[in-house]
């Protein structure tokens, strides 16, 4: 399995406190059968570790795991926070594409509302031939309460990427029926683990996966992961018709 979305870099953000809490991560994925994983600190107006330092410490990371003799593939990443100079920011070198050779880019939005110039940033970034991913859409109150406004983004070209934890409960009821109703519609893309540690914010990528073929059967598990492997590739990914509610 490929997990596009993780916080296992060591004392950058929210995530991973140190070397050692990573290496306890990057075993903890390999257990749940992830054999490649995205390192993708967030960038927002807290945590602004820019590209060229992601780069020296995922190299840093691989050869740690390598030492501990442990066979996972960990790729470059970012989760930006949707803001008016990205694309300047992109441009300048400050920030990076999954895998840094694709052309998908991880996209966070607040978590209690959508800015208003969240379409027409998402479409400026579209137009530079970047395909925004939004990350964790059930999670965001105002989709909860207006799924039309997930629904425009996504028919008008964004991609989503539905967090495991969400799937089987961990966020509360509401946000996995959103979770369900989501996948049910389309709105769905590819689902990754946002994980941060190996107690309150683990993979549960197994977890999430075996729900989606008890639930959905086997082909969406294959669609997913089939379209986690065609971002970190740079290659088009399959798109499902979106349906609204």
């Amino acid at each position: 399995m490929i997990d596009i979305h993780t916080h296992i870099l060591p004392a950058v953000d929210d995530g991973a406190r140190n070397e050692a809490e990573s290496l306890l991560m990057l075993r903890a994925a390999i257990r749940e059968g992830i054999h490649t994983i995205v390192a993708t600190p967030h960038y927002n107006r807290k945590h602004s570790l820019e590209k060229a330092s992601i780069l020296d410490k995922v190299e840093n990371l691989k050869q740690l795991a390598k030492n501990d003799q442990l066979k996972i593939d960990i790729l470059p990443g970012q989760e930006i926070r949707l803001y008016g100079d990205l694309l300047e920011d992109y441009q300048a070198g400050k920030i990076l594409t999954l895998a840094d050779n694709s052309n998908y880019m991880l996209i966070e939005l607040p978590f209690k509302h959508v800015p208003q110039h969240t379409e027409s940033l998402l479409h400026e970034i579209e137009a530079q031939g970047i395909k925004p991913v939004i990350v964790h859409p059930e999670r965001n109150l105002e989709f909860l309460e207006n799924p039309d406004k997930l629904y425009q983004l996504v028919a008008k070209g964004a991609l989503t990427q539905l967090t495991t934890s969400s799937l089987i409960g961990y966020f509360g009821k509401n946000v996995q029926n959103f979770s369900r109703q989501l996948i049910e519609r389309n709105w769905v893309h590819t689902i990754a683990t946002d994980a941060h540690n190996t107690s309150d914010r683990p993979f549960n990528m197994s977890q999430a996966y075996e729900e989606i073929a008890k639930r959905y059967g086997v082909d969406y598990v294959s669609y997913f992961n089939g379209n986690a492997r065609l971002m970190i590739e740079g290659k088009s990914v399959d798109v499902e018709r979106a349906q609204p509610f």
